[in-house]
């Protein structure tokens, strides 16, 4: 199976510009292809990851991928998709976020080794030093605004209403893809499927600017589709916001636990999207959500391979330690670090590090309501400390029950965990 026609098979392909005339050139070229990512914050979210491993999985075809950041476009604002105007950004803030996304794209495609290692461009080294004069004559004057007009992207906002800078963000687009066809001899481009029209005015560009008297140019779109959810949500959003791939703004316990708690529906169409599984063990999988779906090996597989991906063996192992810890209240084998992330979103209570009954902190740490109901809470073995339950009306928190001196997990009742953090 050609690399065009797995991607068929996983259902990565929404629309091509040539279909046929694309699976030919990629059987008997190595081809440079690209993708861009406009740093609008300073992280790329699990929605990033469809053309990042569309990327990686031409680079593991022998092809090269090219991800270009969008430190000029970024400034500007993609109109494609959104039915309002984006807040700018000034160029510090840009750069910062580009410089961290280089480091994230890094982290899954590979920059080093081989002829056809990945390469980082930022398109703010051709469109910064542009002038106006200079984008008016040899880019605009290619773009007749009937054409443009047409173009999804803008025609979706002109009733809500469009600037100038936006409506122009199509031209930029375009020139990202001629620089690179000149410069990079990078002949495909690739996006989610709201890029389609700038994809293909810059494929327009191209052939405008290079065409020679009996000479066919050779380029290519290719857009993948828009990922969807079961039960209607949006994908990577929960209610804590989104699934970010910075490991200090989603937790790899929560990276993982987003994948883990997958639905049923759509765990196989994600597994094809999101991992490199051969279509075997996809068959099996899915047998095993047809037959076994009350044991969720899809969703667990699904987790760990896209957590190592993402972060590494060592963040799944704690994730994976995490979980199982809190699935089975044995918490004492978890480190700080380790309840930083599983216990993130849980109550929490500070306090100083002098002892202090039980009764009187479960109080404090509004996990009783009362001090009579604190009594019977204990009394009737709903409170757990560090895992191990506790009935004892008389006892004193002592440091003896602080997990690395910084804190103590109480459990009320089954699922209930309060947090209490030592200053």
């Amino acid at each position: 199976m050609n690399i065009l026609q797995d991607l068929k098979h996983r259902g990565l392909v929404h629309q091509t510009t040539d279909n046929d005339g694309l699976e030919e050139y990629l059987q008997n070229n190595q081809v440079t292809l690209y993708a861009g990512f406009d740093p609008t914050a300073d992280s790329l979210h699990i929605g990033h990851l469809v053309p990042v491993l569309m990327l990686k999985r031409f680079q593991k075809a022998g092809h090269k991928p090219i991800a270009l950041i969008g430190g000029g476009t970024g400034m500007i604002g993609d109109p494609s998709g959104r039915s309002t105007e984006r807040s700018l950004n000034d160029a510090a803030v840009v750069k910062g976020f580009s410089e961290k996304i280089k480091q994230q794209l890094a982290h899954i495609l590979d920059f080093d080794h081989g002829e056809n290692a990945a390469v980082a461009r930022n398109n703010h080294d051709w469109l910064a030093s542009m002038t106006i004069i200079d984008f008016l004559r040899d880019a605009g004057k290619h773009f007749g605004i009937n054409y443009m007009l047409a173009k999804e992207s803008v025609s979706a906002r002109i009733e809500q209403g469009i600037s100038f800078t936006e409506f122009s963000y199509m031209i930029l687009q375009s020139l990202d893809f001629l620089k690179l066809y000149e410069q990079e001899n990078c002949t495909l481009q690739i996006g989610g499927s709201d890029q389609w029209g700038n994809i293909t005015a810059g494929m327009e560009l191209i052939r405008r600017t290079n065409a020679q008297p009996d000479e066919e140019i050779k380029v290519y779109g290719l857009t993948v589709p828009l990922i969807t959810k079961a039960d209607g949500t949006k994908f990577g959003k929960t209610a804590g916001g989104a699934i970010w791939l910075d490991p200090e703004k989603t937790t790899p316990y929560e990276f993982y636990q987003f994948w883990i708690n997958t639905d049923d529906r759509d765990v196989i169409k994600f597994l094809h999207y999101f991992t490199f599984l051969e279509q075997d063990v996809l068959g099996q999988l899915q047998e095993e959500v047809e037959n076994h779906p009350e044991k969720r090996l899809a969703q667990k597989r699904l987790a760990e391979e896209v957590t190592r991906m993402v972060h590494s063996q060592e963040a799944l192992d704690q994730a994976q330690k995490i979980s199982a810890s809190l699935f089975s209240g044995d918490v004492k084998q978890l480190s700080a670090d380790d309840i930083e992330q599983g216990f993130k979103d849980v109550p929490t209570y500070k306090i100083g590090k002098e002892e202090i009954g039980l009764i009187d902190l479960l109080v404090n740490a509004s996990i009783s309501s009362s001090k009579r109901q604190a009594r019977e809470d204990i009394k009737n073995g709903a409170i757990y400390i560090n895992g191990e339950r506790n009935q004892d009306l008389q006892y004193t928190v002592t440091s003896d029950d602080r997990i690395e001196d910084k804190f103590t997990v109480i459990r009320r009742g089954k699922k209930k965990y309060f947090l209490i953090r030592y200053a």
